[in-house]
């Protein structure tokens, strides 16, 4: 009878759980900057490392032998709080508590305490024009000791890799509509 009573039970409580897993939205996106004049202006938004940055290379793995997305851009998906792969988990974005743009791990969830997960927005262009994605006040570009040029939120605050926030560039995130597909399987 316990058996049966708990048999009957369970399915009834896994349809009411939450799921942590998000319905896939199929709309995607890639960034670029927009700075006229300055060495950022038209880079793209690439994810490597857990972090973003403006120009260099999209960072990403695929473990299957065929069939993987080629994982040479970095696109988003929804609103902008997720990126558009294919790994079971998805991988989330967020501002860390340095004021990073950063991404989740793939399998992982763990996004540190004392960061901020949104709101992120994308507004689509109207009739083929660039869109734009935002977050609080915007974004900076800073450069770190490579010359790279590491994506922030716009903060007096943030920890950069020069350490003066005086170094970094602030720019508008133009949104250039992507065709509902994931670009990779995951980032790395």
């Amino acid at each position: 009878m316990k058996f049966t009573l708990a048999a009957s039970v369970l399915p009834l409580l896994a349809a009411a759980a939450p799921s942590q897993h998000k319905a896939r939205d199929t709309t995607t996106f890639g960034v670029m900057s927009a700075r006229s004049g300055s060495p950022i202006h038209l880079l793209p938004l690439n994810a490597a490392g857990g972090a973003f940055y403006l120009g260099g290379k999209t960072s990403s793995y695929c473990p299957l032998d065929s069939g993987c997305p080629a994982g040479t851009e970095t696109t988003f998906a929804g609103d902008g709080s997720a990126l558009a792969v294919e790994v079971p988990g998805g991988q989330e974005v967020y501002v860390n508590p340095s004021g990073a743009l950063s991404f989740t791990v793939p399998h992982s969830a763990y996004i540190p305490t004392g960061s901020s997960t949104g709101p992120f927005t994308y507004t689509p262009g109207k009739e083929g024009a660039l869109g734009s994605w935002t977050f609080g006040k915007g974004f900076m570009a800073c450069p770190d000791k490579d010359n790279k040029w590491q994506v922030f939120a716009s903060s007096q605050n943030a920890t950069v890799p020069s350490g003066n926030v005086s170094d970094c560039l602030g720019f508008d995130a133009m949104a250039v509509k992507g065709n509902g597909s994931v670009a990779a399987w995951e980032y790395i």
